[in-house]
């Protein structure tokens, strides 16, 4: 019998053990807040040292990716994929290309991931992977040779039973294209080892606007639970990618009203809110032509912040969908001041702790991203099961199966977060909490492993 796990004691090991790894610590530390008091009252995970083991990932691969560009150079890039937990599943999680992927990073997104994927009830363990590769200015055919050299030197470690990649910031339906067909080439298989494919190659209906529409979805039944709704209340919403664009969609549809879009460039305002016609027109030039949102504001009736976040116009309701840690103390403390209610995450930890301690010091509703933006890994597991099924579904049957999955996320977040059923939700020790059951029970009953 151990005596109670102490969050500093332990922390400081993990530390240790993972120097340098900040944006892994975080993450970490931010789920051991909820879960060591628990599991100090559970004595069957506490004397197992489960969230020990669940803090340390089952394997991590690192290796090179040489590839050649247009001119006749040779280019090296790092190429990643940490295989963090598969104890309810094969391990799911997406591919990252960016410059800014290193180790911690990777890491952090899988524990995260272990949580979420538990959280959505289907059968899929945790992983996540990538490059310090930059698609941006990037031909075609550079992509198309980084991505095979990147998956003859990935695919002896996945498959559909073992680990089950998908894209993320970087890759999209071209560079899963590519990454699928070199897969096939190698192992002559036409397997489910990839999601967020084409249609014509096993995709499924609703993946792209997955993410985007759970975290709408998310919201609106935190909305309800509290009494009220997505209609009539004014949004902010960060990033301009595929979350951003189609969490716009969906609260356009709720009859919310979104005034704002971002990029790394800043900010595009628009007073009178987003319409359906101006988001599709976004979305052309954002997708399909890679254009910058400062480019956009002369196609729509708005203003462009250069340089800015969208957090200082006064609005009802906040979506960061960009990427981690872009909100931060003074960012939360201007949304409270002016009138915000609720916060739902549509990126990976986007919030920092110190403006998710102000949320809920200033008693805003706060979802985090293991809950909120759980739909995309979610449609990818139903992309998974039409795959082995030999079938498709319609649009329609993938985002009634979408909405149910993040209504019943939202409900294990009220049993897990909300004593006795009474007050304000804490959204984030709900969803911590009852992600960690279902992984340490699957844990405990495998024995030592």
């Amino acid at each position: 019998m151990h005596n109670g796990l102490n969050l500093t004691h332990f922390m400081d090991g993990l530390i240790k053990r993972n120097p340098h790894e900040t944006e892994f610590h975080q993450a970490v530390r931010e789920v051991a807040e909820s879960v060591i008091p628990y599991l100090n009252q559970t004595p069957k995970y506490k004397d197992a040292n489960i969230f020990e083991r669940m803090t340390e990932p089952d394997k991590v691969i690192s290796f090179r990716v040489s590839w050649e560009d247009d001119e006749g150079g040779i280019r090296i890039n790092r190429g990643y994929r940490v295989q963090f937990n598969n104890a309810i599943g094969p391990y799911k999680g997406g591919l990252r290309f960016d410059p800014s992927v290193n180790l911690s990073i990777l890491k952090f997104l899988a524990f995260e991931q272990s949580f979420k994927n538990s959280l959505t009830a289907l059968p899929i363990g945790a992983g996540k992977g990538g490059s310090d590769f930059n698609p941006k200015g990037k031909s075609d055919r550079e992509i198309m040779r980084f991505c095979q050299s990147f998956m003859s030197q990935l695919y002896p470690h996945i498959g559909q039973d073992q680990d089950v990649p998908a894209g993320d910031i970087g890759v999209g339906g071209k560079e899963i294209g590519y990454l699928f067909g070199q897969y096939k080439r190698l192992t002559h298989q036409f397997e489910s080892v990839l999601t967020g494919k084409s249609l014509e190659f096993g995709g499924s209906l609703i993946r792209t606007e997955a993410t985007g529409y759970g975290t709408a979805f998310f919201m609106q039944a935190m909305l309800a639970h509290d009494g009220q709704s997505v209609e009539g209340k004014s949004c902010l919403i960060s990033g301009s990618g595929n979350v951003a664009l189609y969490c716009a969609e969906k609260i356009i549809e709720l009859g919310g009203k979104v005034l704002t879009l971002s990029d790394s460039s800043g900010t595009l305002f628009l007073p009178d809110g987003l319409t359906q016609a101006q988001l599709e027109m976004i979305k052309d030039l954002k997708i399909n032509k890679k254009q910058r949102l400062s480019v956009v504001r002369d196609h729509v009736q708005g203003e462009f912040l250069a340089g800015e976040k969208p957090w200082r116009s006064p609005a009802d309701l906040a979506f960061p969908c960009a990427t981690q840690n872009e909100l931060n103390e003074n960012d939360a403390r201007l949304l409270a001041e002016n009138g915000c209610r609720a916060v739902a995450e549509g990126a990976n930890m986007p919030c920092t702790p110190d403006a998710v301690a102000i949320f809920q010091d200033k008693g805003v509703l706060y979802a985090p991203g293991k809950a909120s933006n759980a739909g995309g890994v979610a449609v990818s597991a139903l992309e998974m099961s039409q795959n082995s099924l030999r079938l498709s579904w319609s649009e329609q049957e993938v985002e009634e199966k979408l909405l149910a999955i993040m209504n019943n996320i939202h409900a294990q977040c009220v049993r897990h977060g909300s004593p006795e059923g009474e007050g304000k939700v804490d959204y984030v020790k709900g969803a911590n909490i009852a992600g960690f059951i279902k992984v340490a029970d699957a844990m405990l009953a495998y024995g030592v492993v």
